[in-house]
Formats: structure tokens, sequence, C-alpha cells
């Protein structure tokens, strides 16, 4: 993990970056906002910003924003105030931590805003046989695919990858490619130069370059448009790239780590993926089963995550035996996510240490249902009915618009959050419908969360 902290914190600077040193943080300082922007440009990226609370925040996110540097700001202060406290998390920051600064405090911000403690949990043989694998061809320098369905847990599959190789010391960087729009993502990727084209203020290293020496991963390779794919292509096969506006090549020492859940050998026949790309990327294959295929996973996953949010809220949990057989009994259809986000709800929920079966409950309130005999496909093709049929009643007046979006946010309800299902329903593409589902969301619309789906009314 890296972390960036802005300013001097209230003297106080020299004991929260030992803690961070000590939870295994490699730590640069900035004394203000500028100089950090000025860091993160040049690739020296973080995963946390930790920023004193009397520095200005707001200008920070907004420049943050406006050049796509992603990382979560955590305000930190002495003697802070509430109102103090509460402007900070006004002004953009995820988090507030008020110093003389505690470790446990620290550890615990840490772990919960960089998310990327997540063990790669595996107790059923299908996942045992598939960590063995990784395990084998980690140490190697080899481009991994990782595919499967949405939840699954493809991105703890690259991390577990990344620490087990040679290159563990070094950078490891995620950028998904379907959240960032098309005209953006070559100098998100590669980089730009001064002047390179409208809002590029400066220099600006990209994802290839700050992964240098370690690992690059791209996620939901699938969305790239195909004209970037070539100049993907060539990036992986000269080990150079080129900045946007830039005049010479610039070499990288990275490994490609790709993940898909879509199957790419149909894109290539439908002419969206190029099939010497898919090459490339697919020299390991590493396909994680949903995890209805996976039943001894249950358990261990569902007492991980309670373990983790009971800590994490200062409660005492475990499942009941009932609990423990509906666990085992669901379908969760939005595999490792659903069941993360039905257990953390659940630690909420439970009027007593020991969590009930009516603890377990959707987003809506309704119980988490056991699975019927229905295989998988049978009951998404339900879903997908339900939703057509709730999408179908429209009133006389409402524009196309406004059919669409019933139509759109419905289906993704009875997929459960689940963006690749609802756009293979819709007959849309991936990227399509996170654009609308944005669209939506700015203009102040509920979206369902991946293995959710909207509450009721």
């Amino acid at each position: 993990m890296r972390v960036l902290i802005i300013g001097n914190l209230a003297g106080q600077l020299s004991a929260a970056t030992k803690i961070a040193f000590d939870k295994g943080a490699k730590v640069l300082h900035a004394h203000d906002a500028r100089a950090a922007m000025e860091l993160l440009r040049t690739g020296r990226g973080a995963d946390i910003v930790m920023i004193d609370v009397h520095e200005d925040i707001a200008s920070l996110v907004n420049a943050m924003k406006q050049e796509r540097i992603v990382a979560p700001v955590v305000a930190c202060g002495i003697g802070a105030n509430p109102e103090t406290a509460a402007n900070a998390i006004r002004s953009g920051a995820r988090e507030f931590i008020p110093l003389p600064p505690d470790p446990e405090l620290i550890a615990a911000v840490l772990a919960a805003v960089a998310d990327d403690d997540r063990p790669l949990i595996a107790h059923d043989p299908a996942m045992m046989e598939l960590r063995r694998v990784a395990d084998q061809i980690a140490p190697s320098d080899a481009s991994v695919l990782i595919t499967g369905e949405s939840g699954v847990g493809k991105e703890v599959m690259a991390r577990y990858l990344h620490k087990r190789s040679k290159r563990a010391e070094k950078p490891y960087i995620s950028v998904n490619c379907a959240a960032i729009p098309e005209n953006l993502l070559e100098s998100e990727l590669f980089g730009h130069e001064k002047g390179a084209f409208t809002g590029a203020v400066a220099r600006r290293i990209g994802k290839f370059e700050e992964a240098d020496g370690g690992t690059l991963l791209l996620d939901e390779i699938s969305e790239m448009d195909i004209r970037l794919q070539a100049k993907l292509l060539r990036a992986i096969q000269e080990r150079e790239i080129d900045r946007v506006g830039g005049s010479k090549p610039v070499p990288v020492n990275i490994r490609i780590i790709a993940t898909s859940n879509r199957i790419l050998q149909e894109a290539v026949m439908r002419g969206e993926f190029r099939k010497d790309l898919l090459y490339r990327l697919n020299v390991m294959n590493l396909h994680i089963p949903p995890l209805r295929e996976r039943p001894q996973d249950l358990l261990a996953l569902a007492e991980f995550f309670i373990e983790k949010y009971a800590t994490a809220n200062g409660f005492t949990r475990h499942l009941s035996q009932g609990a423990r057989e509906r666990v085992q009994s669901a379908a969760w259809l939005g595999n490792v996510r659903e069941l993360e986000n039905a257990m953390h709800r659940a630690v909420i929920l439970a009027r007593s240490d020991e969590i009930q079966v009516d603890d377990l409950r959707t987003p809506d309130g309704r119980p988490v249902a056991q699975s019927n005999a229905l295989d998988a496909t049978a009951e998404r093709a339900v879903n997908a009915a339900e939703a057509a049929i709730n999408g179908a009643t429209y009133r006389v007046g409402q524009t196309v618009a406004e059919v669409e979006q019933d139509l759109i946010l419905h289906t993704l309800d009875h997929c459960l959050g689940n963006r690749t299902h609802a756009a293979n329903i819709l007959g849309i593409s991936i990227r399509t419908l996170r654009n609308k589902l944005r669209a939506y969301q700015d203009a102040g619309i509920e979206v369902a969360a991946p293995g959710e789906a909207r509450a009721a009314g």
C-alpha cells in the first residue's frame, strides 16, 4: 500500500508515518496540496492520501478529480472540533482521523479505505486446485487472464498473484477499463504531455509507467475500444509506450494481468476484440467458478465477512445453525459480492450475538431465499422475464428515455445489480449500460449496487 501524507499534521507526521510503515505501507510526503499533485502526476502514486485537516482539501479533491487521479483522501488533525471534521468530509475527504494517532484506528482506516486486505479463501476442491495453479504461475512474468462471472473475486486473485510474484515489493496498479470514458482511457494508461489536449495542464504519468517494475491489472479488458487495443498490443509486445502528445517511446517493465466477465473468444468472433491481443493476454488462464459451484467456500467466506464487519462495528457475531444452513442453500447469483453484502447487513441487523435466519435479508428487506430446483441459467431467465413484465406497464405520456430508464433499472434490480447479466438481457454493451447508469446516478436516481437490488417503493 502507498500512502501520501500532506502537510505537517500538527507535528504528528513522524508518528503517523511510523504507524503506516509498521502496517506495511510505503510513505511519501508533500508539504502542501500543490506539491502533492506534482508527485501524483509524476507516477509516484498513492493508494491513500492523508492530509492535514487545515490544508485546502476541496482544492486537492477537485484537482485529483479533474485529472482523474483516483485515491481516497483521509483528513487528519489534532484538536479538531466536530465542525472541522464535518467540513473535511463535505470537502471530499473519505474519513477523518483525530491526532495524536492511535495505531489501531490508523490500521482500521487504512484497511477499510484501501480494501486490499481480502485473503484468497479456498476450502472447496475446485478453488484449492485453482490456488495451487496460481501459486505455480505467480513467480513467472507470464501474462495472466482471469475470467469468471461478476463478483467471483477476480481482483482478489490478481492481488494474490502479485503478492506471490517476484514483483511483490513493486507497485500493483489497477485500471478499470469499463469505468473510464473511451476518450480518456488512452491518457490514463499511457500518460500525456502538457498541452496534448484541452485540460492537459501538466505532464501526467500513465498507469503503465506508474506500474513500472510491478504489476498492471487491466480490469474488464473486454470493454476497451478496439482502436486502443492495437496500442495496448504494441505496448505489451515492445515493452514501451507512447505518451499522448509525446515525441519518443518510454520503456516499461511490467507484468500484465487482465480480467473479463465476458467470453473473449465470442467477442473476437463479433469483431469486438483483437485475436492477437487475446493470445498475448491469455498466456495463462485462471477461470474462477461461480460461488454456486464451490459450496465448500460458502461458510468460510461468510464467517470471514462476519468477523470482519463485527470487528469493525465493535460487535461479537456468529451464525446460528439455521443461518448456516440458509447460507449454504441460497443461490447467491451475485457471487461473493452478494454474500459479503448480506453478511454485512446481518451483522448490523442481528439482535443478539447469534445471527438468525431472519437476520439474513436482501437490501429491500426480503429474507435471503433458499435456492430452488432451477439452475442458475433458468433462474436468470425467470428474473429477466419478471423484469420485462414489470417494465412493460408504461404510461401514455412517458418519453422514450423514461421508458428506457425504467426498463434498465428494473432489469438491473432483477439481476441483483449484476451489470454483465443486465447488459446481456438488454442486448447492449456493458460500457453503454455503465454510461447510462452513471448518468442516472448523476441525476440523483438510485441504481442497484452489485449484488443488490433497489429498495422496494
